[in-house]
């Protein structure tokens, strides 16, 4: 068992993103799961992409709109989306205040 508090982790910059700071939770303790907490600003969030993970995003805080190339999920606090591997998508912050997202990626 390992705990990892609230304030812990490692800082990183994930790719393809913009004005966002996250931490690494968890990413060296399981093979196919990692854990990283991504705080956007009011104007951050991410370009159009896709990765050979599984993701699950949880909204803590705020509203982010997650948009895939046929279709669009506004996400409000306590919502999660499940997204699949190479399944492309961006995400935008909503209403002007930032979010605050807990990011599980999924390897096979």
């Amino acid at each position: 068992m390992k705990t990892i508090r609230d304030a812990a982790g490692t800082p990183y910059e994930a790719p393809k993103h913009f004005n966002v700071y996250g931490l690494q939770k968890f990413v060296e303790e399981s093979k196919r799961v990692k854990v990283f907490y991504s705080y956007f600003q009011p104007n951050g969030g991410a370009e159009m992409s896709g990765s050979p993970t599984e993701k699950i995003y949880y909204i803590v805080k705020g509203s982010i709109t997650v948009n895939g190339r046929d279709e669009s999920h506004t996400l409000n606090q306590g919502d999660l989306i499940f997204i699949g591997a190479n399944e492309e998508r961006e995400m935008i912050i909503n209403d002007g205040k930032p979010a605050e997202v807990l990011v599980f990626i999924i390897t096979p």
